[in-house]
């Protein structure tokens, strides 16, 4: 019985050893940041699995992962770029789905500014009086080609070009205004609820420019249950609060 007793105790201690836990990369868009990192904080109180977040702009990150940056998930501010991981065979198999939408704004550092209604009409040049309008990379950056997209819609680009900032992603376009650098800048809704010195002044219409559309992936070479478990966590009812709280629309 002694003996029988001294072979079951190293099964049983073994059986109670718990899994390790597992790293899970993100490479996601910029304007993210804020309500992923908190999601992703959930994830890790819940599951015990890291969550390793690359943010920089939907291009440059589509980019790397072309390259062969080692990213287990991909989330895009724009289905162009996921199009491409997807057309490079890189997307594994049914692990693809729409999660967010967002809406375009024009935000100012005064927190006095009126409330700007824009359209065809708008006369931007006076409203930057000589200053800059802070966007993302209009050929790369998904804000940046919305926010060119919805000004020339609208008959205001040619007007503007000249005066453009173009920054690396959304929230480096944020900080210009929120620093007070650039006296306006089109960005996300989320991004102005993230920003401080912000004032939102305006709404572009949603007819303006494509829809705001986020995706999220599996990359090909990911293969573990945590990953999955993230990709469907975004979708789950806490991110969907999570998300709505800081200024997403939640797709599904």
């Amino acid at each position: 019985m002694h003996f029988i007793r001294a072979m079951l105790l190293p099964v049983t201690l073994l059986a109670a050893t718990p899994a390790p836990a597992e790293e899970i990369v993100v490479f996601a868009a910029a304007s993210l940041k804020s309500a992923l990192d908190e999601m992703a904080a959930g994830f890790r109180a819940d599951t015990g699995n890291d969550v390793a977040i690359s943010y920089a702009g939907s291009g440059k990150l589509a980019q790397q992962i072309l390259a062969g940056a080692p990213a287990d998930l991909f989330i895009s501010a724009n289905l162009q770029w996921m199009d491409e991981i997807e057309n490079a065979g890189l997307v594994a198999r049914e692990g693809r789905r729409d999660i967010l939408g967002n809406r375009l704004v024009l935000i100012a550092n005064d927190s006095e500014q009126p409330r700007v209604e824009i359209g065809p009409g708008t006369d931007l040049p006076a409203l930057l009086d000589g200053g800059r309008l802070a966007m993302g990379l209009v050929q790369s950056v998904p804000a940046g080609q919305y926010g060119k997209a919805a000004l020339e819609h609208l008959g205001l680009w040619d007007a503007v070009a000249e005066n453009v900032a173009q920054t690396d992603n959304v929230r480096a376009a944020l900080a210009l205004v929120s620093n007070g650098e650039a006296p306006f800048g089109i960005v996300y809704a989320s991004d102005a609820l993230a920003g401080d010195n912000v004032t939102v002044a305006g709404e572009f219409p949603e007819s303006s420019h494509p829809p705001i559309i986020y995706p999220a992936a599996l990359l090909t070479h990911t293969g573990d249950q945590a990953d999955r478990a993230f990709l469907d966590a975004l979708s789950g009812e806490a991110a969907a609060a999570i998300f709505a709280r800081h200024g997403f629309t939640v797709l599904n």
